[in-house]
């Protein structure tokens, strides 16, 4: 599909006359589609940067055994803060940008259904992020009790933590609603669901997901937060466990676990499938052929969708839980990547004997397909039980979440973020910055990730903050760790050429042409 350079027009064009005062009321009463899309980018990319500092201090703290530059409260305050941060304060509400951007424009609709909802979505998202940075909360992203002490630690940081995540929890089930009415009840006359772009069909299969797992996380953290100042009983592990209800039976911090991950494991697609949609649009564009397999490969969009909300409990086979529970999951969890090969294949097979345009987005595509390929492989060879108990709490889990957030859902980002540059911005970025932030993406992601899966292999645990004691042991872990460090340095010092190529092109960049691709 051809995506020509958006003109604009109107009050868009009157821009660089307007009073700086004018320009910022604007932006914040604004409700147009595109707009609100460029705030939700604009809004994830600060966040990944602040993300990402916290996790280039905590690669400098693990460079080297012993305490050097962080204590262990500030090394775990800054793991919760990136962690919750990347997912979902970057990663969600990113591709819940593009969407706004794109969708109307893919389906024909002159905005979002409720343009006004969609607003409201945005904005609630800085004051949950000042919450969420300014708490710092010690908890990781998943808040377990009693690992994290969420029940127990005294002072505002983890209510603010709860209470920010709620929000956020609010605003993506406002846009999710908002995005499935739109493609459900505005799309132009003749555009019937055979015939939609596949990054609609991959917006509408996230959105679903978020609107029905969504609301169980945002239940998880209201009861939490209800433990903690009024006094239930819903996961606190001691009898008489407040002054209102006052004594009785303690809770259970498994049903913590269970309502999490039931959320939690479907969020890992709700940031890959977008992504996902993002390569069903670049690979056929710079393949010069159609979609292999189109209405496979939009089933299994929904088949990733459907098995997601059914593989939540491998998170939790070393919690106890009977055996006839694990194993139905653990068959689930392979199951997955069925639908999740028929798409690889798909992508391979339009590629084969294409027409093949090597610039950036593709770079990033077949990046994302490289990488995604080997998350996916790493969490079929844990869905064993047996196996998953001995690298569970191991740096190997570390390796494997980031090779499918990073390695999926960033490279499929920057592979959008290249696409569509030229549509946002009617200009062209530089190619051979394009190309070196890809090179050093890759080689900084592989050093640093890869090596991770080695460290957990040699009996690393995650949520470490030294590993001196180990040393005796597994002393492989000093130059592995430190090999780690270097390329995570590396993997962030190769953003900076990203981010000069898209602030300094939008200005100087060569003009666009109608179709940037051809």
């Amino acid at each position: 599909m051809a995506y020509p350079v958006v003109q604009r027009t109107g009050a868009e064009a009157a821009y660089p006359s307007r009073t700086w005062r004018a320009f910022v009321l604007h932006w914040i009463s604004t409700t147009d589609h595109k707009e609100i899309g460029l705030l939700y980018i604009t809004f994830s990319f600060i966040s990944f940067i602040f993300a990402g500092i916290l996790a280039m201090f905590m690669r400098a703290e693990l460079a080297l055994p012993g305490p050097t530059i962080l204590t262990e409260s500030q090394y775990s305050q800054f793991f919760s803060t990136h962690g919750t941060t990347m997912i979902f304060l970057f990663i969600i509400p990113v591709f819940v940008g593009f969407g706004n951007y794109f969708v109307p424009l893919l389906i024909g609709a002159k905005d979002m259904a409720f343009p006004r909802i969609n607003a409201l979505g945005f904005w609630m998202l800085p004051p949950a992020a000042l919450m969420i940075w300014t708490g710092q909360a010690a908890v990781g992203w998943t808040g377990y009790e009693p690992l994290t002490n969420v029940m127990y630690t005294p002072g505002p940081s983890v209510d603010l933590w709860l209470v920010g995540l709620i929000v956020v929890g609010t605003s993506s089930i406002l846009g999710g609603a908002n995005f499935l009415v739109t493609i459900l009840k505005l799309r132009r006359p003749g555009m019937t669901f055979w015939k939609m772009p596949l990054f609609v069909w991959a917006i509408l299969t996230t959105q679903m997901m978020v609107v029905m797992a969504t609301p169980v996380l945002a239940s998880v953290l209201t009861l939490a937060f209800l433990d903690r100042n009024i006094g239930t009983c819903f996961f606190v592990t001691t009898a008489g466990c407040g002054p209102i209800f006052g004594a009785g039976d303690p809770g259970d911090p498994i049903l913590w676990q269970h309502l999490f991950w039931f959320y939690s494991h479907p969020a890992v697609y709700i940031m890959v499938l977008p992504a996902m949609g993002v390569i069903n649009e670049v690979i056929p564009k710079m393949s010069r052929k159609p979609i292999f397999g189109y209405k496979a490969m939009a089933m299994a969009l929904f088949g990733i969708g459907f098995v997601g909300f059914l593989v939540w409990a491998h998170h939790m086979f070393t919690t106890g839980i009977s055996v006839t529970v694990r194993a139905p999951f653990m068959i689930m969890t392979m199951v997955v990547a069925v639908p999740t090969g028929v798409k690889i294949f798909n992508w391979l097979a339009t590629m084969w004997r294409g027409s093949i345009n090597f610039k950036t987005p593709l770079l990033f595509a077949v990046g994302f397909l490289a990488l995604f390929t080997i998350g996916g492989i790493d969490g079929v060879y844990q869905a064993s039980i047996p196996l998953d108990y001995q690298l569970q709490e191991s740096y190997w889990v570390v390796a494997h979440l980031h090779y499918v957030l990073f390695g999926g859902s960033v490279m499929g980002l920057f592979a959008a973020c290249y696409f569509w540059y030229p549509t946002m911005t009617k200009r062209m970025y530089n190619e051979r910055l394009g190309q070196a932030h890809f090179l050093m993406t890759l080689v900084g992601m592989n050093l640093v990730f890869f090596t991770m899966h080695f460290i957990g292999l040699s009996g690393m645990l995650r949520r470490t903050f030294d590993y001196t004691s180990e040393l005796q042991y597994w002393p492989q872990l000093a130059w592995m760790n430190l090999l780690a460090s270097l390329g995570a340095f590396l993997l962030g010092i190769g953003q900076l050429p990203f981010f000069y190529n898209m602030i300094v092109s939008k200005w100087k960049g060569k003009v666009a042409p109608a179709d940037p691709w051809a």
